[in-house]
């Protein structure tokens, strides 16, 4: 199999990885890259556990190429909070509504709701729930969730962003 370099910008730095053609963005970026905040779960773009952002879009990372982020912008739960902050809006607002029971699908989550947040900064629960469609969560009940996503967009919206 041929391999690839791939150079694109993750988590705001520059970064380069050889990859396979066939390898995934979830791989390189766990193997590669030594970020294992992504998680993969379903490895079928189902369950939205490895959500990542591209150019600021949700993607599945378990089915996503590697070698198509060439020459893009990466996000990864590693770099979804403010520099200088230990969290971002968002994971705070996952936090305070409870909605991290064991955690496995919440950096997916934080990432299609950052996305979503960007593009509806005050989603109705209807919106949000058809956002997150392709995100499961097998502990919460979702209504955390959703407690989270209201309340990050009532954070966004008291900071003016």
């Amino acid at each position: 199999m041929s391999k690839h370099v791939v150079h694109a910008t993750v988590n705001g730095t520059a970064a380069e990885c050889e990859v396979e053609a066939r390898t995934p963005l979830a791989d390189m970026l766990r193997e590669g890259l030594g970020l294992r905040g992504t998680k993969i779960s379903c490895g079928i773009q189902i369950c939205g556990a490895c959500t990542v952002l591209v150019d600021g879009l949700p993607v599945s990372s378990c089915t996503y190429l590697a070698v198509d982020v060439d020459g893009r912008e990466v996000t990864t739960i590693e770099g979804v909070a403010p520099q200088g902050r230990e969290a971002s809006a968002v994971q705070e607002a996952f936090i305070q509504a409870g909605a991290i029971q064991c955690g496995y699908c919440t950096p997916g989550y934080v990432l299609a709701v950052t996305a979503l947040l960007k593009d509806d900064p005050s989603p109705s629960d209807e919106v949000a729930k058809h956002y997150l469609d392709g995100n499961i969560c097998r502990c919460t009940g979702y209504g955390q969730i959703l407690d989270a996503v209201r309340n990050a967009a009532r954070a966004g919206q008291e900071c003016g962003s």
